[in-house]
């Protein structure tokens, strides 16, 4: 991650970085470099929300597709880990939430559309099982706008809900509600009430945005893979509509513990159409098995759009077994030899040419932690040193270095102004004693 970071003065190809920090480390390394190198600053912090920037989905929602995008992704990553049940619920509340953003994005005015909004919506839906024809204030406001619209994206999602019963339509609203408790947290809804992370202009000058979650608790880990799938598709468009195709400042994503950030709806469709957009994804994984456990069959896609790929070490055995088999085989030469004895003494020296496998699985289990093996599309892999950060000229600039150049997120993140001797400021006074109306 370092190195990669460390590459960040070059004017003819400028690069945005987007970079999954777990414990929040890299920043502090990092960030002190990245402003020295004239770049934007943002970060994301799931561990602690006082430390963070305001992350709001609902800011980059501009079409019914976006509506779309934002509930699948939403109900990708809050699934949990038990087997998924009868797929009737799911897309009942697939149709529910669609319906309320719906209604959030096109009839709410800007401060209201969060998931602040669509919580209490959800709490207002009050269903009797015994009567059938009562309508709750949510009813009554899609009622409303029925009858000025009723061809509205969000009225013909919400119909389809309400062909439900209703005891099943209250089994559905609870469903919701312990999926969207998340969101019920008083820190939670103030970290996406509203937005600052300005994702869709990674690409139009140079950024770094750091995703700080936390490596031990995954409960808030879906609103990284949110914003990676926001992102993603947001730049994509972004490319296409604005530049042409490509965006005129690379983005680097920079993607560790991928496993642990949740399941980034379609990344196997992403991966490739990316790279032509000028944005690249390096997934950083313990072992190769943890991307198989979230993406299934999927994950084969996923590597196989992968040009590079870096083995640092490690023992677990399907990852072992693949690069094993990826490395191919040499040829070695053997040679046999024999005696017979009896009445008269007899030599053989058979000669041979056989296959082996380039590192065999235990010989890769026992690799020297400071070689690493470098497999680059076109070109045979090949063993390598690991690179020596302390030899990059712009190692003196981390905190590696020298504790002064940390950088501190409390002290980013604080609006507090702290005037200085020499500053000059624009005074002025305002007489509050006369008030006019004018009509």
């Amino acid at each position: 991650m370092k190195p990669n970071l460390m590459q960040c003065t070059s004017k003819t190809y400028p690069v945005s970085f987007v970079v999954t920090d777990p414990k929040g480390s890299i920043v502090c390394e990092c960030g002190k470099l990245l402003q020295r190198n004239k770049y934007r600053i943002k970060i994301f912090n799931t561990i602690n929300f006082k430390k963070s920037m305001r992350y709001n989905p609902f800011a980059y929602i501009h079409s019914e597709k976006d509506i779309l995008k934002l509930v699948t992704t939403l109900i990708a990553n809050t699934k949990g880990d038990g087997k998924g049940g009868d797929p009737f619920w799911e897309k009942a509340e697939t149709l529910l939430y669609t319906a309320l953003i719906g209604y959030i994005h096109y009839e709410a005015p800007v401060e209201e559309q969060n998931f602040s909004t669509l919580i209490e919506f959800i709490n207002a839906m009050e269903v009797r099982e015994d009567d059938e024809e009562f309508k709750n204030s949510v009813d009554l406001m899609f009622d409303e706008l029925e009858e000025k619209d009723p061809n509205h994206f969000a009225v013909r999602q919400y119909k389809k809900f309400k062909l439900s019963a209703g005891k099943t339509a209250k089994s559905i609203l609870v469903s919701c509600g312990a999926r969207l408790a998340v969101f019920d947290i008083a820190e939670v809804r103030d970290v996406t009430a509203y937005d600052e992370l300005e994702l869709d202009t990674l690409g139009d000058q140079k950024t770094a945005l750091f995703l700080i979650m936390s490596d031990t608790d995954d409960s808030f880990n879906f609103l990284i893979s949110m914003a990676y799938t926001q992102l993603f598709n947001l730049l994509c468009e972004k490319a296409d509509d604005v530049y042409g195709g490509r965006l005129p400042v690379h983005v680097h994503c920079l993607i560790d513990e991928c496993a642990n950030i949740g399941q980034i709806p379609k990344l196997e469709k992403l991966m490739a159409p990316i790279r032509s957009r000028e944005i690249s994804a390096c997934l950083v994984l313990q072992a190769q098995s943890q991307l198989k456990s979230i993406y299934k069959d999927n994950c084969d896609t996923i590597i196989g759009n992968c040009d590079c790929s870096i083995f640092l070490g490690g023992k677990e055995p399907t990852t072992l077994k693949e690069l094993s088999s990826a490395l191919g085989k040499e040829t070695v030469d053997t040679y046999n030899t024999g005696e017979s004895r009896g009445r008269e003494t007899s030599h053989s020296l058979n000669y041979q040419k056989l296959g082996k496998a380039l590192m065999d699985i235990d010989e890769l289990a026992v690799m020297d932690g400071g070689k690493c093996i470098l497999q680059l599309r076109g070109v045979r892999p090949f063993l390598s040193d690991k690179f020596d950060i302390t030899a990059h000229p712009n190692y003196k600039f981390l905190s590696d270095y020298d504790k002064k150049n940390e950088f501190d997120i409390e002290r980013f993140l604080s609006t507090k102004l702290k005037p200085k001797p020499d500053d000059v400021f624009d005074v002025y006074e305002i007489d509050t004693s006369e008030e006019s109306v004018s009509d």
